[in-house]
């Protein structure tokens, strides 16, 4: 333990952070994608769609904690997102040479000021899951390089499993496990790595096991949710790689913040020329590279999402205890700040910004207004339909005392009520197109503005329409009226 260490001095930031975060998720609407989770965690399956089923299983658990609003959704991530400060912890104490407790909650604190922390804890996804997992993964593999015993293999299994069914681009930095494993053996350390054999045989079994239901229900719908997601590799727009790698550079500076993102670029630079003669550091360059380079490869042909690359924020995080700490204070003081700006925009709407820029605004305000003016047309008993998912699920859940209904094919995947007969109103924003040969009725009843302080979101019209009685149950699904846990 390095002088002068005290833990006060870093616990008492970190506790300061969560009590905020909570605040900050209890105070913000849901937004359409948490709306949409919301509806999983209420009809249960092994899989989705989209994705697997984690994200639901933890929102689930934060309905029955905390109830069916903003913060029970959203309180298990808030909490995760500070515990995975432990994982970073440890990792940091068996990866890293002289890596103390010091050097620990500095790893730590760097990542949770980081932009992508600060929004990922308070909103859910599935990013806060498979970030929390691959930390684990990592302290687990640190034990064994430490060589704390081959039965933390198994643990490590289950983390790796446990961060599949939570993200599928968790499988990057386990595939960085098994390119690490090979260049130990490449570079004279067989006999260690034959040594490890039946650890890695029942690690692999673990991840089997524990992925096998997102197989089972992937197989049963036609392998829609690998489908979906692999199926983005098909698209190949080589022209567009220099704007595609400068979004995902940006991007990835926005979400580290610029501070961060120099120790973070800086310490993967010194892990990889340690690499060859210190195991862990080859270990975290290896699970860091390959994610980065897969995502630099789909950027010289197609579009990077920013949060993509969040899988790799706990590697790079752990990677910066490498390097000293004079500017550290700085890069943290420069993320929690951006954090903060970003908290009090998205609260209290500060700056005149228009919906393209403000996130906040454009996904979560103005919900519960657009709700009563649905009702002030909508007659008692008619349900309410909406063209697209998202707004489905917001009015769902905000709209308890109706029949929401959902009419994209998406829907046909969960175990939910069909069929859905007479009138009822439609929701859907002027720009998009419904299916109009669904109803023997379309009546124009207006547009209205969602949007707060004046400041408009989109527009939305609003439709009278009547069911066709011959259209397929399965075309219509209700998503409102799904008992939710007490």
């Amino acid at each position: 333990m390095s002088a002068g260490y005290s833990p006060r001095r870093w616990l008492y930031p970190l506790g300061l952070l969560a009590c905020v975060r909570l605040a900050v998720a209890g105070w913000l609407p849901l937004s359409p994608d948490e709306a949409y989770y919301r509806v999983w965690a209420l009809a249960p399956a092994a899989s989705y769609l989209d994705h697997p089923p984690m994200v639901a299983v933890w929102l689930r658990l934060g309905l029955l904690l905390a109830g069916d609003s903003p913060l029970g959704a959203r309180l298990v991530g808030v909490l995760a997102g500070c515990g995975l400060s432990f994982f970073i912890i440890r990792a940091v104490r068996d990866l890293v040479p002289d890596g103390g407790r010091e050097r620990g909650w500095r790893a730590a604190l760097l990542l949770q000021a980081t932009l992508a922390l600060a929004i990922q804890s308070v909103v859910i996804t599935p990013d806060m899951p498979v970030l929390f997992f691959v930390a684990m993964l990592l302290w687990c593999m640190g034990r064994i390089v430490a060589g704390a015993g081959t039965w933390w293999w198994g643990l490590a299994g289950l983390a790796a499993g446990l961060a599949f069914d939570s993200k599928y681009t968790a499988i990057l930095p386990v595939a960085g496990i098994g390119l690490w494993l090979g260049l130990q053996a490449l570079w004279g350390r067989w006999a260690w790595v034959r040594g490890q054999a039946a650890g890695v045989a029942g690690a692999l079994g673990l991840v089997a096991l524990v992925v096998a239901p997102v197989v089972w229900w992937n197989a049963r719908h036609d392998w829609a949710s690998f489908a979906r997601q692999g199926g983005r590799t098909a698209d190949w727009h080589p022209a567009r790689a220099f704007q595609y790698l400068t979004e995902l550079t940006v991007g990835q500076l926005g979400l580290m913040t610029p501070g961060i993102a120099v120790f973070f670029v800086w310490g993967l630079v010194c892990l990889l020329r340690r690499a060859r003669n210190d195991p862990g550091a080859a270990l975290l360059a290896c699970m860091t590279c390959v994610p980065a380079c897969v995502f630099v490869q789909h950027a010289l042909g197609d579009r990077v999402q920013a949060n993509w690359p969040l899988v790799i924020y706990p590697l790079l995080a752990v990677g910066t205890a490498v390097l000293g700490w004079r500017w550290g204070r700085w890069a943290v003081g420069g993320g929690m700040a951006m954090g903060a700006m970003v908290y009090a925009q998205a609260l209290f709407a500060l700056l005149p910004l228009s919906a393209h820029t403000d996130v906040a605004l454009r996904q979560m305000a103005g919900w519960r207004d657009l709700a009563a003016r649905i009702n002030d047309v909508a007659r008692p008993g008619e349900f309410i339909a909406a063209c697209d998912y998202g707004t489905a699920a917001e009015l769902a859940s905000v709209m308890p005392g109706r029949v929401v209904v959902g009419m994209e094919p998406r829907w046909a995947l969960f175990s939910l009520p069909h069929g859905v007969a007479g009138d009822g109103v439609m929701v859907c924003n002027p720009r998009r197109e419904f299916e109009r040969a669904d109803f023997t009725l379309v009546q124009p009843l207006g547009v209205v503005m969602r949007g707060r302080h004046g400041r408009v979101a989109e527009p939305v019209g609003l439709y009278r329409v009547h069911m066709r009685e011959d259209l397929p149950a399965a075309r219509v699904q209700s998503i409102a009226r799904l008992p939710v846990p007490p």
